[in-house]
């Protein structure tokens, strides 16, 4: 195949990252790292003046932590990501940037030379962190030419997979799941209705600090307070040492994935500490998470007004749900048997893989019918003056778990007679005071007409495309002049900053 005729699937992991493609059959596969592994941690080591990525960066855990970044994910929509590395701050797209550069390198290895790459997302990720992860693809650079929800992408996978979807991407006969997303460090969960060339997103939840780096935090937490009952020493006040423990921990909760129990062995001032913990002992330290995620999985079924006896199949998706505690709570409370047909590791890739592979076939004329339907996971408004009050108060122009793509306006008034410009902030969330919600942006609006009086009407539109991207317009009612306005968002990166961040990027990558 040429460059322009190949695109890969991306799944850019909070913790593990992976890439696929699509082979000559059309089948989605998974692309082997340098490393010969199938999965690249999503951790970086910056080593002087060059950054590596990778297994060799998590070994690096417990020798060099403080020029560690690990997590980055959970850092977009942020200036900078919250330690220094070598005595410097990175935006997290930025040290994103880094992880698709390796995972692009690498599979250039094996397919050659690309640029089109489709990337997933949280489904609760917001418009900044969408907008984050396009910047890091371009400073990667990668065009990229869809961001997807990752519970679309697996249901898109597991579809392909079981063969109630045809060549075509379709099926005779109307499906409701449920996917439940748990990874390294997010969770999402997704009610989809699949019905011939339509996959719908019904309603999404989750939340974008929870995954099972924080069931990793509740062995680290047990085994420090252990040791210092003994030993009087908090493991976790040295960077190395944590780090050190942060890996034996991880490792015992895979353990406990298959056995009744498991050791954590760490060596300290010269002694050894050997401790033992069960399975049942794992389970009941993390209990509280568990149940977060089953709360929120409970209102997004309400919110799809269904009920579990509505939905066909529970998907499981994300390689933290191979806990046993997961499927059997969701047993317990759904009376499913929730679907482990697929590999949580790499569905999320593969349905991306597969997403890439239609966009390219529809570029070249050869038309498919799949189309994908998704919902805003945030309500978006904008900041007025409540009337009343005479308080800032967030005037919701597009509810939560809308259908994308939308187009929705709402009125707002001037303040004052003969009003020259002004300022629309926009904010992401629930709440009607804006401070409790994400500030994603703002443009101002100057020149306006002359001798307007005070409670002009203002009309403010916006376009919320399929893959999370928003653009304003403004109106004043009565005129026929409409503004199109492009959002300064609050943490964004310029696009001269991006363009020296992608040669930085290309120079220091290894």
């Amino acid at each position: 195949m040429t460059e322009s005729e190949l695109a890969v699937g991306i799944d850019l992991g909070t913790t593990y990252s992976a890439v696929a493609f699509l082979d000559n059959s059309g089948r989605p596969q998974t692309l082997i790292n340098a490393e010969g592994d199938k999965l690249t941690p999503s951790t970086m080591l910056f080593d002087g003046q060059s950054v590596i990525v990778g297994k060799e960066a998590v070994k690096a855990l417990g020798t060099d932590y403080e020029n560690i970044a690990d997590l980055p994910k959970r850092d977009l929509g942020e200036r900078a990501y919250h330690k220094p590395l070598g005595g410097r701050q990175y935006p997290p797209e930025a040290l994103q940037a880094w992880i698709l550069k390796k995972l692009r390198r690498d599979a250039e290895r094996q397919i050659g030379t690309f640029t089109k790459a489709v990337i997933t997302v949280p489904a609760y990720f917001d418009e900044v962190r969408r907008k984050a992860t396009m910047d890091a693809g371009y400073m990667a650079g990668l065009e990229v030419i869809d961001i997807i929800n990752e519970p679309t992408a697996a249901a898109i996978a597991f579809g392909v997979q079981q063969g109630f979807l045809n060549e075509k991407g379709t099926t005779e006969t109307k499906r409701r799941i449920l996917v439940y997303d748990l990874g390294g460090g997010t969770f999402d969960v997704t009610v989809m209705e699949i019905e011939g060339d339509q996959y719908r997103a019904i309603a999404t939840d989750g939340d974008m600090r929870l995954g099972g780096h924080d069931w990793d935090q509740r062995l680290v937490d047990y085994i420090a307070e252990d040791i210092i009952r003994t030993d009087g020493f908090d493991p976790r006040d040295d960077p190395n040492v944590a780090g050190k423990l942060w890996r034996e921990c991880e490792d015992a909760k895979r353990t406990l994935t298959v056995r009744e129990k498991a050791n954590i062995s760490i060596e300290l001032n010269g002694k050894l500490f050997k401790i033992e913990v069960t399975r049942e002992k794992f389970e009941t330290l993390s209990r509280d998470l568990l149940d977060r995620t089953i709360f929120t999985t409970k209102q997004a079924v309400q919110q799809a007004q269904l009920t579990w006896d509505e939905l066909d199949m529970i998907l499981l998706v994300g390689g933290s749900t191979r806990m046993p505690s997961i499927s059997a709570e969701l047993l317990r409370v759904s009376g499913k048997q929730p679907q482990q047909s697929i590999s949580p590791d790499e569905a999320v890739a593969h349905g991306a893989a597969i997403r890439a592979g239609l966009i390219l076939a529809n570029k070249r004329g050869k038309t498919t019918e799949i189309t994908i339907k998704n919902v805003n996971s945030h309500s978006l408004g904008v900041v007025g003056i409540d009337s009343k009050t005479k308080r800032p108060r967030n005037g919701i122009v597009i509810p939560r778990n809308t259908p994308l793509p939308v187009v929705a306006k709402r009125l707002f008034l001037t303040n004052k007679p003969n009003q020259q410009s002004i300022l629309v902030q926009i904010v992401e969330g629930e709440s009607n005071n804006p401070d409790d919600c994400s500030q994603i942006g703002k443009c101002t609006v100057a020149k306006m007409p002359a001798n307007l009086p005070a409670k002009t009407p203002i009309e403010v539109r916006f376009k919320y495309e399929e893959n999370g991207r928003l653009t304003v317009t403004v109106q004043v009612r009565g005129s026929n002049n409409r503004l199109k306005h492009e959002l300064k968002r609050e943490n964004s990166l310029t696009l001269e900053q991006l363009q020296g961040w992608k040669e930085f990027i290309e120079q220091s990558s290894v």
